[in-house]
This record gives C-alpha cells, structure tokens and sequence, in this order.
C-alpha cells in the first residue's frame, strides 16, 4: 500500500472542449503533455489514471503510464478516484487534473504536506492578476480564512464582490485585494475520500458545478495553500492555444 499516490481522474467527453484530452497539441495528445509533466516532475509518487473509455486508456497506456478503469456514471473526479483508490489502497490521493499540463513538483507536495500535517483535504489557489481573468467564469474563485488559510467557499462568480464599485474592478484592485484563483489541484486522506463517494451531490455543489463544494456543504475543512507557479487550465479550445504557444 503506498502511502501517498497521485491518481489523476479522465473523463473523455467535456461540455466546453469536446473530447480535450484526446486533443492533439504539437502532435500528442494533451493527457499524454500531463502525464509526461508529473512523471518528471514528481517521480517519487506511484502514479495512476483512473479513466473511463477505452479510447483515454489507450492513449495513458501507450505513453508507458498506468490506467484503471472506472464507471462511466460518476459525477465528479473525487467520486472516480474514490473508486479506483480501491484498487491503489494509498493512505493519501493527491488528485492532479488531466487538464493542468503545468503541474508542479513543488504544487504537488505542498499538498502531501498539509495532508501530512494532519487536513483531511487540500487544495491551492494562486492571486489573481487580472480583471479580466476574474471575471471569467472558467476560472473558479476561493475566499480563504485569513488564518491556516482555511478555504471558506469556491465560486466562479467574482469572489470577493467590490461593492462600492458595483463590481467593476481593474487590475490594480484585484491585485490588491485577496483575490484568489482555486487551481484543479487536491490532496485528500483516504477516510474522506471514501465518505465523499457515499454522500450525494450537494446543492451548491450541483449549482456551481464544482465538486469541492460537497466537502464544505457536509462540514469538513479544505485546507489551502498558497503558490506563485504558472499554470493553465486546459478548459476551453483557445486554453488549448495558449499551452501550444507557451511550448514554444
């Protein structure tokens, strides 16, 4: 049984950028430019894909990768980790989007660490810069506690609103203001990970349609760490864009 592992949930079909992972950037596929990146950048952990059509199987296997199939019904990444942890049996998942091609070597055990530090999920977010990107709804907001930075609620609305502005900021007021973006990026211990599989979506969760927020609507913490690292979220055909021109 290890005792960290990173298991990173694949889905095939997506709303906004159908079939994304499969989609070829430079000539490979982007789960393959993931997969690739936590390889090298944290070989330490056991590393697996927990996917759900033979088509994303395929692909992680080619690549020289290990995949676990997982049920097609599942409504949330944690729900399909939860599943193949099973399998895995790792006493701490660090759950690393197949869609973030950026990860970090220091991203991923910052989480290990808070969740060795005894929280029963984590997660990271890094400030906002623009307004631009703060008003964008692909990109989720979180409110921390300004102690142990404690995650209070994730949003894709602005979060939080600048009310004497009527909510219209600049670039010097977000970057003046705790204006946090929450990356696709968590740790979870495996008791809790086993109780979120059992526990149905939550309402907020449902509205949001953000998967963190059935942890806070039934009472557990997610700790948060802060990280300057750049990233990009593949959400959206032009993300896709801004990957391949960052390649070079």
């Amino acid at each position: 049984m290890p005792r960290t592992a990173i298991i990173v949930p694949c889905r095939l079909e997506s709303t906004r950028f159908p079939r994304k992972l499969l989609h070829k950037i430079k000539g490979r596929p982007l789960l393959q430019w993931v997969a690739e990146r936590i390889a090298r950048e944290a070989p330490q952990y056991p590393l697996w894909f927990a996917v759900d059509d033979p088509l994303l199987r395929d692909c992680v296997v080619a690549a020289g990768f290990q995949a676990i199939m997982t049920s097609t019904a599942h409504q949330s990444g944690t729900d399909r980790i939860a599943e193949a942890n099973r399998q895995v049996g790792a006493e701490r998942v660090i759950n690393v989007q197949a869609d973030e091609p950026l990860v970090t070597g220091a991203q991923i055990r910052a989480l290990d660490q808070l969740l060795a530090d005894g929280a029963p999920m984590a997660t990271l977010a890094t400030p906002f810069k623009r307004a631009e990107d703060f008003a964008n709804p692909n990109q989720v907001k979180v409110v921390l506690a300004p102690v142990a930075h404690r995650a209070l609620f994730f949003s894709r609305s602005p979060m939080p609103y600048a009310r004497e502005r009527n909510g219209r900021v600049d670039d010097a007021w977000v970057a003046a203001n705790p204006c946090y973006r929450h990356l696709g990026l968590y740790g979870y211990q495996w008791d809790l990970l086993q109780r979120f599989a059992k526990l149905p979506p939550g309402r907020l969760e449902q509205v949001e349609k953000l998967e963190q927020l059935r942890v806070l609507e039934n009472g557990y913490a997610i700790a948060c760490d802060l990280t300057d690292d750049p990233t990009i979220g593949v959400d959206t055909p032009e993300d896709a864009v801004k990957f391949e021109r960052w390649l070079g």
